[in-house]
């Protein structure tokens, strides 16, 4: 089976998620930033790791998504300062299923993401604030052990080839 991991992340969080679905992963496989991915078309699994942007993937994940083949095995997973199970998390993946629609998205993963000081100044500034905002205090220290334990467990459940 040949696999690609591709990650967007602004402060290290998605990045340590891919990485340790990357690590889990066997046979041929690529890991790549989402801004020097290949095209997905010569891969049987893709693994697609975003960060959220005004409660959606950013930017470049949504521009890697619609680029996912018909019945192509996906895996999304996200960092975030929101909740775990929050609206702003379950809409955000939401979106990013429907963006990859083409796609067959097996299983998705989410959880926090540390917030650098400089995204919570501005966010606590803006009116009216974000709604992750009250939630981002939490995510210090994410993702953690653990979260990158449950990331692979996700992958275990798929019992890949």
């Amino acid at each position: 089976m040949k696999s690609l991991v591709v990650y967007s992340s602004k402060s290290g969080n998605t990045r340590k998620l891919a990485e340790a679905v990357y690590g889990y992963l066997s046979g041929d496989k690529e890991i790549a930033a989402v801004t020097d991915a290949p095209d997905p078309a010569g891969y049987n699994f893709v693994a697609v790791g975003f960060w959220l942007k005004a409660g959606q993937p950013d930017p470049d994940s949504q521009a890697f998504l619609a680029k996912l083949k018909e019945g192509q095995e996906v895996y999304l997973f996200a960092s975030h300062g929101a909740a775990v199970g929050s609206a702003h998390a379950e809409n955000a993946m939401k979106k990013a299923r429907e963006i990859a629609a083409r796609a067959h998205v097996r299983a998705t993963f989410s959880c926090p993401g540390e917030v650098d000081a400089k995204t919570l100044e501005t966010a606590a500034q803006e009116s009216p604030q974000p709604a992750w905002l009250v939630c981002a205090p939490a995510a210090k220290g994410h993702p953690d052990a653990n979260d990158l334990k449950m990331v692979v467990r996700m992958l275990e459940e798929l019992d890949l080839p």
